[in-house]
């Protein structure tokens, strides 16, 4: 797949002063007992608070699993990767979703493979179409399960 190998993901992302530091807060007044860590319940809350959704029961889980079993919640530390890792997935389909904005000429919400070869042919009018093919395929496979993790 064309994405791949061109390493498409997510890059590394860190978060301004400012920013930690409302996370630390928002992990503080989410640690009702103060015992250092966030529970399940108020994990979801300190989702709700950073992003505006409340976790599905799968990402919860999710979340859990991978906490350490000999503490009782997540850790401050675990939290700020967390969060950290979301910020970084949300600009990444931001950055997506502006660069499906500039190919959707016609602002129909989707893009069919004329759209998208029109497209590539002003910015890179020497790419094979093989490539183009390639990469319509997996920007469609790539948004296909996006969408069906969505749904859970």
């Amino acid at each position: 797949m064309f994405f791949s190998q061109a390493g498409a993901r997510p890059r590394m992302w860190e978060a301004s002063p400012s920013e930690h530091k409302k996370w630390v807060e928002v992990f503080k007044a989410c640690d009702e007992e103060n015992k250092g860590c966030l529970s399940r319940e108020n994990f979801k809350v300190a989702v709700v608070m950073l992003f505006g959704y409340k976790p599905s029961k799968i990402e919860a889980d999710a979340v859990m699993s991978s906490v350490d079993p000999n503490t009782s919640g997540i850790l401050l530390k675990e939290f700020l990767d967390i969060v950290r890792k979301k910020k970084e997935a949300q600009l990444y389909w931001n950055e997506i979703r502006h660069i499906f904005t500039a190919f959707d000429r016609h602002y129909r919400g989707y893009l069919t493979l004329e759209d998208f070869k029109k497209a590539f042919k002003q910015v890179a009018p020497k790419l094979s179409e093989r490539i183009i093919l390639e990469v319509f395929s997996d920007i469609y496979e790539i948004l296909l399960l996006h969408h069906l993790q969505a749904d859970y």
